[in-house]
């Protein structure tokens, strides 16, 4: 290996380290399986390597991140619609979506959460845990600040019509 190819590594090494454990937070926030978010941010740093040089501005790599991870949880999310789709066509049993098992109001609002539509569910995570604007959601999610501010509206009005009308939603 030479010089030139082992300072990228070394610095890519040094970004993972700082932002794989956040990265692994939002997708397990986003799909609610602990191993499927540790793939998906595998995936998403395998990804940004091989665009790694083409990196204009180094501190938006958490940014770029974070997209690769919400696209990559969006594109798990619709093959697995199509495969339900499929198993339903088929007469075979739907499998179950992975939920925690303890009781208790937090797991309440985790089920209700992972109910949600994709969309609603990633606008709501990206807004109460990584704290984004609207036109930070907006740019994520590649639609328009309004839109934001509808997804998130529609999230907590179905998250407080599951879990109930409290202070633990919004």
């Amino acid at each position: 290996m030479t010089e030139q190819e082992a300072a990228p590594a070394g610095r890519l090494e040094e970004l993972y380290r700082r932002h794989a454990p956040e990265a692994a937070r939002l997708a397990y926030l986003l799909t609610g399986d602990r191993a499927l978010a540790e793939d998906l941010v595998q995936d998403a740093f395998v990804r940004m390597f091989g665009r790694f040089r083409d990196l204009r501005n180094p501190d938006a790599f958490g940014a770029y991140l974070r997209r690769t991870v919400v696209n990559l949880a969006n594109s798990h999310f619709r093959r697995l619609k199509v495969e339900r789709a499929y198993l339903a066509r088929e007469g075979a049993a739907q499998p179950a979506a992975a939920v925690p098992e303890a009781g208790g109001t937090q797991d309440d609002m985790w089920r209700a959460l992972l109910r949600l539509p994709e969309r609603q569910r990633t606008a709501i995570v990206l807004r109460y845990y990584e704290d984004l604007s609207d036109e930070q959601i907006a740019d994520v999610l590649r639609c328009r600040p309004g839109t934001v501010k509808s997804l998130l509206s529609r999230g907590v009005a179905s998250l407080r019509a599951t879990v109930g009308d409290d202070d633990r939603v919004g």
